[in-house]
């Protein structure tokens, strides 16, 4: 059940500094990024239900569209898409 390694292949090399420094950037990190969760979060108290369906369908087609060709107009595209979506599917009925 081990894996065993070739004697010719080389195992990876580790910078230790690199590692150790990762904690420090976090929590560098971490107080700015609850804050602007907080700040975003709390933006849409407001929202009807409609909007929130938009800015849903565009956060999720952004991001569908950055994973599937990874440029500034394909995050762009799929954002527009995915908030006319959101907007379809959120429509009172």
């Amino acid at each position: 059940m081990f894996l065993r390694i070739p004697h010719s292949m080389p195992l990876p090399h580790f910078d230790l500094e690199i590692i150790m420094n990762q904690p420090k950037r976090f929590s560098a990190v971490l107080p700015v990024l609850a804050l602007v969760s907080l700040l975003g979060l709390g933006g849409c108290a407001g929202m009807t239900s409609q909007e929130k369906g938009i800015a849903t369908g565009a956060v999720i087609g952004g991001i569908a569209g950055n994973v599937l060709c990874g440029g500034l107009a394909c995050t762009g595209v799929g954002a527009a898409v995915g908030g006319v979506v959101g907007n379809e599917v959120a429509k009172p009925k």
